[in-house]
């Protein structure tokens, strides 16, 4: 079990992404184009932050007219291990009707609509030359592509759909924009970056009041100072949640002198008939061994050469005991940091069909998105990798 990290992790790093760029012009309207409207929403955005935070790192994917793939936007954000990622685009349809503000963040397209928003924005890997190889086949124009985001595990659902409903909020108060709400879709961009962020489509190019509003100076001025006041509002919040979780491991690990670890579930009677046992041991036999180190020579530690997989089922921004009915049925709870996050898993074993029979488990104590997770000597490894490893 990789030891929880107790440093405090606060907003410091956002990754601004303004889409498409130079080949890529993105939507058109009757008289712009996408890639020029978000450049400057986007760069009017980083200039709002870097003067409210000036302690805060902004990075942008691209600050002039050029051409940026999706691969390279993820991994920009990943590289700086930025805190939020917001991708600024504009929206389009065959229709001039449809108007206003969407904000979508990773995840099942439940409608035809929101899928053909997915693929609209994915279609910019078509843009490159060896966009089968870098994308693994992936064709941003085909249903079943997108299939694969079905199996996306999010393990910040939460906070992009706080962050994403606190941006279509602003823009209702801030903007005459309508605000069309908060939306799931498979985004190649959100499907690769590791850490919370959203999509937001600032508006329909093709309708003509929207066009109008968002190549105007007062309307990018206002969509940056509403996309802005969203992130501090998510930011406070955070930064909160951040500050009582350093406040609570502080005091546990005073009251306790031990490092901090979620709840484990113990049977007392068990527990009772152990130090029965150590005190006959003791009466019997000298020892200088204290009752835990008889215990930890009784067990077998598990083989390091081997990974190990757990079931993972909760993420949450601070360090909990859980406790209630819905954990009793799951098995050995233990806590780990992973980007920022505190991960739940249930059980530890080295087959991974055991762990797919763990796995059922726990979903059927009510956690339905419970998925495996596997470790190499303390470190979180690729599933895919840890399976070939123990192929070898």
């Amino acid at each position: 079990m990789p030891s929880l990290c107790f440093s405090q992790n606060k907003i410091e790093t956002i990754v601004i992404d303004a889409g498409h760029g130079g080949k890529d012009p993105g939507a058109s309207g009757k008289y712009s184009r996408e890639k020029d409207v978000v450049l400057a929403i986007a760069l009017k955005t980083g200039k709002l932050l870097e003067k409210k935070y000036p302690n805060m790192k902004v990075i942008y994917t691209r600050k002039t007219d050029v051409f940026i793939p999706l691969k390279e936007r993820a991994e920009i954000a990943n590289r700086n291990n930025a805190d939020l990622f917001i991708s600024i685009h504009c929206n389009s349809n065959k229709s001039s009707q449809p108007h206003g503000t969407e904000t979508y963040v990773m995840g099942l397209h439940k409608s035809e609509a929101n899928l053909n928003v997915a693929k609209k924005e994915n279609a910019a890997i078509l843009f490159e030359d060896d966009y089968q190889l870098q994308y693994e086949g992936f064709d941003p124009n085909s249903d079943e592509s997108h299939i694969i985001f079905n199996f996306f595990q999010n393990s910040f659902l939460s906070y992009n759909l706080d962050f994403a409903s606190k941006v279509e909020d602003e823009f209702s108060k801030n903007t005459p924009l309508t605000n069309r709400g908060v939306k799931q879709a498979g985004f190649w961009v959100l499907y690769k970056t590791t850490m919370p962020g959203a999509l937001i489509e600032t508006g329909f190019l093709s309708n003509t009041k929207d066009e109008k509003y968002l190549n105007s100076k007062t309307g990018q001025q206002k969509i940056s100072e509403a996309i802005v006041q969203a992130i501090g509002d998510y930011k406070d919040i955070y930064d909160a949640n951040e500050k009582d979780k350093i406040a609570h491991i502080n005091t546990e690990r005073q009251e306790t002198k031990t490092p901090v670890t979620a709840n484990k579930n113990i049977d007392k009677n068990s527990n009772s008939t152990t130090k029965n046992k150590n005190k006959t041991r003791a009466t019997n036999k000298t020892s200088n061994k204290t009752p835990a180190q008889e215990h930890s020579q009784t067990t077998v530690p598990p083989n390091n050469n081997i990974p190990v997989f757990k079931v993972q089922f909760l993420s949450l921004s601070a360090n909990k005991k859980l406790s209630g009915a819905k954990y009793k049925s799951i098995p050995n709870i233990n806590a780990y940091k992973y980007k920022g996050m505190y991960r739940y898993t249930s059980g530890e074993t080295q087959n991974f069909d055991e762990a797919v029979r763990l796995q059922a488990k726990v979903r059927k104590a009510g956690f339905k998105d419970a998925f495996i997770v596997a470790f190499y000597q303390g470190e979180r490894i690729d599933i895919k990798k840890a399976k070939e490893m123990l192929k070898n």
